[in-house]
């Protein structure tokens, strides 16, 4: 199953007052969007769980930190620190992340609602 975990390039223009990335729903993203939410201000790891029913793709917008994924067999690192590639992360796919630098913010992009 984590042969289906993979990066995301998301489309973004460059100019000189710097880069805008736009996310579209059905272009962008391999699934409908119902929920958009981030977390902020991280003190401790979060995830440490699977989704039965939730897709997702994580985007570091802000800052950095290292996820890891994990399927029951095998494991797959990632370092998230660039705001215009997404990780997708199909449901049942444990999520561990960990090594937030101070300021990160983590986008998390879902199929379903909470």
């Amino acid at each position: 199953m984590l042969d289906q975990v993979k990066l995301i390039s998301l489309p973004s223009v460059a100019d000189a007052r710097g880069v805008l990335t736009a996310i579209e729903g059905a272009r962008d993203i391999p699934f409908e969007i119902k929920r958009v939410f981030y977390m902020h201000h991280i003190v401790q790891d979060r995830g440490g769980h699977a989704h039965r029913d939730t897709d997702q793709v994580v985007i570091a917008a802000a800052g950095s930190f290292s996820l890891e994924v994990f399927d029951g067999y095998h494991t797959k690192h990632f370092e998230m620190n660039d705001p215009t590639q997404g990780l997708y992360i199909p449901r049942m796919i444990f999520i561990s992340m960990t090594g937030f630098a101070p300021g990160s913010v983590c986008l998390v992009i879902a199929n379903s609602f909470y």
